[in-house]
């Protein structure tokens, strides 16, 4: 499937633009290709040429250094800043709610044609990424990246108050609401608070009388796969 950023200019080949901060790097001086990995398994060995970076860094990059995008479009909702005026466009249908792509089996809708690209893994079953240690597979790459860490051990997110690092940034974001005590998941029916919109989904529960998880031996059920998990060991002999 071609995404929205694969259908702007495929087939041009923009001429040599002359560059000093390229020019100067023995790697682009001497024509090598330069490997861009992206979110797929047959696009992981992609060349871009010099001539296709000087272009991009020219019209991208800022001459000084430390060298940083220059991002001269912005949203006029959230003031957000883009490289590229179709990015704006894309970003305002997370204002507008505006979803154009629709996976045709459950009908669920997508911002972005590439997330339908990624749910529709779901569906398939399909994960093409592969961790090379323990042979786990993912449906994006990035998800991979993630995991690898825990094959690693980096750990490149780092609280600045206790120190404690993590693994993905979402984990550090949950961490510093104990320390700020945000707690921005309400509940509409009794008003509690909560860090993480999973706990707010569990807590509704009670309210409703939902317990999705049942034990398959006696039949009883839970509102949590933990409760169950503790259940189930009233079974172990």
């Amino acid at each position: 499937m071609v995404t929205e950023d694969d259908q702007e200019n495929m087939d041009s080949k923009p001429e040599p633009i002359e560059n000093p901060v390229l020019e100067s790097n023995s790697q682009f001086r001497n024509g090598d290709a330069v490997t861009v990995q992206l979110d797929s398994p047959s696009d992981s060995h992609v060349k871009e040429s010099p001539a296709v970076l000087c272009q991009h860094s020219d019209s991208i990059h800022t001459p000084e250094r430390p060298f940083s995008c220059k991002k001269p479009f912005s949203c006029k909702v959230c003031k957000k800043d883009f490289t590229k005026r179709k990015n704006v466009k894309l970003h305002m249908r997370t204002h507008t709610g505006e979803k154009l792509f629709s996976c045709d089996i459950c009908k669920k809708t997508f911002i972005h044609a590439k997330s339908l690209t990624y749910h529709m893994r779901t569906h398939t079953g399909e994960r093409p990424f592969t961790c090379k240690v323990c042979q786990k597979s993912f449906t994006q790459s990035s998800y991979l990246n993630i995991h690898m860490r825990s094959h690693t051990g980096e750990r490149p997110y780092s609280c600045d108050i206790c120190k404690k690092t993590f693994i993905h940034a979402n984990s550090l974001t949950y961490h510093m609401r104990t320390h700020t005590g945000e707690r921005p998941y309400s509940c509409k029916l009794c008003q509690k608070g909560f860090m993480q919109s999973k706990d707010l989904k569990v807590h509704m529960r009670t309210h409703t009388g939902e317990r999705p998880f049942t034990c398959k031996v006696c039949g009883k059920s839970f509102t949590t796969g933990s409760d169950l998990k503790v259940h189930m060991r009233t079974h172990i002999c």
